[in-house]
């Protein structure tokens, strides 16, 4: 992991943990054991600030494009288990793939699938949510008007 650790924001860190503690069935084996990798790396991950999150954490609702040895190229969004839309690539942060991606950077390796079927996925972009947004307020704080 690029940071060492998952990196969370508090706010997201508590909610995944309500997510988890909610989830009492489980789809299958590998979601289980996705679910319990994923509770054993945030007993140590770094929780932050929204305003200390660095630009290339996945966070709720990022898009993330990952690609793969083999060709594989997939762009997906992770967001909360109730806005899941597999037909517009959302996929729920406490799932196989949601699970495994979120708190890490671009960069990061992942193993994804099956045993016998794993594909190693790095990830090539994240887009965080309020990204637009920011940089639009930079675009208009350095713009300067003069009004005559």
């Amino acid at each position: 992991m690029k940071y060492g650790s998952l990196v969370f924001e508090e706010s997201e860190f508590l909610m995944i943990k309500k997510y988890q503690e909610e989830n009492v069935t489980f789809e299958d084996y590998a979601h289980k054991n996705v679910l319990e990798i994923l509770s054993q790396h945030m007993t140590i991950a770094m929780r932050l600030k929204a305003e200390d999150i660095p630009f290339d954490i996945i966070t709720i609702n990022s898009i993330i494009k990952v690609s793969g040895a083999s060709g594989i190229r997939q762009t997906f969004q992770i967001v909360s288990p109730n806005e899941i839309d597999i037909k517009q690539n959302k996929i729920s942060v406490i799932s196989s793939l949601g699970a495994l991606v979120i708190g890490r950077a671009v960069g990061d390796r992942i193993s994804y699938g099956l045993p016998g079927d794993r594909v190693s996925l790095v990830i090539t972009k994240v887009t965080q949510p309020n990204s637009a947004n920011k940089n639009t307020t930079e675009v208009i704080e350095t713009k300067k008007v003069k009004i005559h």
